[in-house]
């Protein structure tokens, strides 16, 4: 994880989008720890690679200020900015070894030619990826040719490692031993990197922090655990997780209670400025739903659908009055579709939320 995050590296400050009338980035203020992992994580049209090209240069800012390691780069070209960036697209030289692929870009700066084998030793070690050197990217598997694509932004030494959607390409089996490699070149380098990804699992698994964008704006910043279990608002709540949070339709009932599909559940909250049959939702995990006795406090469901998936279970259910919700079990007996469950879950587990979206607790 990061190596100690006293001093900032990368800071945005009101930074702002236009395409001609349109603003597509509103306003962001963020800032990235010296040796911190952060990714920018939402859904596609979001806002998260035109976020990461303005850092990267490679998109003009309208408004606002970009600093790395406290020096405005706002306007400075990419090469300039101590940054650099490993793409969906490989991008490699079909015509070229891995090798020189690696030095093209330290060749074109004039790097002297001892300098340029070191740092292309040293990025080829990392990756383990020296058996490959001679070899052309038309020799190489798609895992082979992205490791070479990031041993091309090692050996530029940066400030700043910004990876745009690196995985994308690849198969499931190969991302996630991908996903391994970068979160352990991380550890091995200590430099600041800066991701971009839809897939929420990249996110939680690599993240020091993650930033959940919408519309241009963040919704959240916080680490994995953060977003998760104490989501900003019924957005984060639903994006993050899979399957995602329950959100039940449920009613103020006063004195600490809310009532969902004709029962009534414990709320922990006091003062919501609510009157009494005033709407709000409730966001339980379906981890965190267990199956109980009838009694107070549980909620009555007919299964739909149960998916048995080895490890664990997920029972896809609905209320009486037609909404759904997912309960995940790790053991316990099977239970068929028809049956009727009371579940219920710790107090401490339930998020409570407006209707508007924003968490109330």
């Amino acid at each position: 994880m990061a190596n100690g995050m006293n001093s900032t590296s990368v800071a945005l400050h009101d930074v702002r989008k236009n395409y001609g009338s349109l603003e597509v980035i509103h306003g962001i203020d963020l800032t990235v720890g010296e040796g911190e992992f952060v990714v920018f994580v939402g859904p596609s049209g979001c806002g998260k690679s035109t976020l990461l090209r303005m850092i990267a240069g490679l998109e003009e800012v309208t408004d606002g200020e970009i600093a790395i390691k406290g020096r405005d780069v706002t306007d400075l070209d990419p090469s300039d900015r101590g940054i650099a960036m490993v793409f969906q697209s490989y991008a490699l030289y079909p015509h070229m070894s891995v090798r020189e692929n690696l030095a093209f870009g330290l060749k074109m700066a004039n790097t002297p030619q001892a300098e340029i084998e070191r740092r292309v030793a040293h990025a080829s070690g990392i990756l383990k990826i020296d058996p490959l050197l001679d070899r052309r990217p038309g020799q190489l598997s798609g895992g082979q040719r992205q490791r070479v694509a990031i041993g091309r932004a090692i050996v530029r030494e940066p400030d700043v490692f910004l990876f745009d959607e690196p995985l994308s390409n690849l198969d499931a089996e190969l991302r996630v031993s991908m996903r391994i490699e970068i979160a352990r070149l991380h550890r091995q380098l200590g430099n600041t990197m800066i991701y971009v990804t839809h897939d929420q699992t990249e996110a939680m698994t690599l993240a020091d922090k993650i930033v959940v964008l919408r519309d241009g704006k963040v919704e959240q910043v916080g680490t994995p655990r953060q977003v998760y279990e104490d989501p900003a608002n019924v957005f984060v709540a639903g994006f993050i997780g899979s399957p995602r949070m329950n959100l039940l339709e449920a009613e103020w009932a006063g004195d600490g209670k809310v009532s969902i599909s004709g029962t009534t559940v414990d709320a922990p909250i006091d003062a919501l400025g609510l009157m009494p049959g005033g709407k709000l939702l409730l966001g339980m995990r379906p981890e965190h739903m267990t199956v109980t006795a009838a009694g107070p406090d549980t909620i009555k469901a007919k299964v739909d659908f149960s998916e048995y998936l080895g490890g664990n279970r997920f029972l896809y259910c609905q209320l009486d009055d037609g909404q759904n919700l997912t309960v995940e079990q790790r053991d316990g007996p099977d239970i068929a579709p028809g049956e009727i469950l009371h579940l219920t879950a710790p107090l401490d587990r339930r998020r409570f939320f407006a209707t508007t979206g924003e968490r109330l607790r």
